[in-house]
């Protein structure tokens, strides 16, 4: 008796893989993303027009006259009326304001960098006696309000003879501004690799030179970053040459924009007011334009180790 034998069954086929529904979490978080980045770009969107509208209108009304300023402020000039500048350069003294301005923050600034760098690096490679309380001591001069070393500090002024000259407010600015640069400095200073300067070192190299010719140029994208705080600070000072420098040929910008604004009286020279102010703010925007680089990348190299 012959028997077939029965082919084996053929394997169940696999169900399909069923598409799995994204979770309703993740929907939530995605949405919530949107809504939040839309929300952002809304309020820098904002900012931007609050920021650069009165800069625009400024630059506007530098070009137009004092009776188009006033009846038609947001038109466009009918011309560009260079008048205005002129003007505002040479018979309302901006030249003579300009020129200290450059003098006085030019040389504070150099003073403010070369001194603060040579401090902050001492405070962030060397470990001595007193480093730690020396570095909180300029922390603790950022905290101190300018307004409660006015009295005093015009009395010292006075009586070292550096009341209404250039070198004294140079030396105001100096000590002005170096809490904030070397606190922002020691931080960049410990950033750097110490390997450089240990390698400098055995070349034979000394202290200074390390420090000159190695760390120093290392340093540049934070030196180009807190320089460009300090120019912005000291070129917008008003306070302390209000206070120290009352001596009209020594004038800085901020208190010519003032007495030009002062002496118009019941005249009111709007256009030449303008002038000045779009003369006094143009160098803060050359240089914030020209290193906003060098800004960005000081701030992050400081800020990542």
């Amino acid at each position: 008796m012959k028997t077939t034998d029965t082919p084996p069954a053929a394997p169940a086929a696999e169900p399909a893989p069923v598409a799995k529904a994204p979770a309703p979490a993740a929907k939530e978080k995605g949405s919530e993303g949107q809504v939040l980045n839309v929300f952002s770009h809304g309020v820098l969107i904002i900012w931007a027009i609050l920021v650069v509208m009165p800069l625009l209108w400024a630059v506007m009304a530098s070009f137009k006259t004092d009776d188009s300023i006033l009846s038609t402020p947001w038109a466009l000039p009918d011309k560009l009326h260079f008048e205005n500048w002129s003007r505002a350069w040479s018979q309302a003294h901006m030249s003579d304001y300009f020129f200290n301005t450059v003098v006085v923050v030019g040389c504070s600034l150099v003073g403010t960098l070369l001194l603060g760098s040579m401090a902050a690096y001492v405070l962030a490679r060397f470990d001595f006696p007193g480093n730690r309380f020396i570095y909180y001591m300029f922390i603790g001069g950022m905290s101190f309000p300018i307004i409660l070393a006015l009295v005093p500090l015009f009395f010292v002024m006075n009586n070292m003879g550096l009341l209404n000259t250039r070198h004294g407010l140079i030396m105001v600015y100096i000590a002005y501004s170096l809490p904030f640069t070397v606190f922002f400095l020691t931080s960049f200073f410990r950033t750097l690799p110490t390997s450089v300067a240990e390698a400098a070192m055995l070349d034979g190299a000394s202290h200074t030179r390390t420090f000159f010719q190695v760390m120093l140029p290392m340093a540049k994208p934070g030196l180009i970053s807190v320089g460009i705080f300090n120019f912005l600070g000291q070129w917008n000072q008003y306070m302390l040459p209000t206070v120290l420098n009352t001596d009209p040929n020594h004038r800085v910008l901020s208190q010519g924009l003032v007495e030009l604004a002062n002496s118009q009286g019941y005249k009111g020279d709007w256009s030449g007011l303008f002038a000045g102010l779009v003369m006094a703010m143009l160098p803060v925007l050359a240089a914030y334009i020209i290193f906003q680089r060098q800004v960005v990348a000081g701030l992050t190299a400081g800020a990542v180790k």
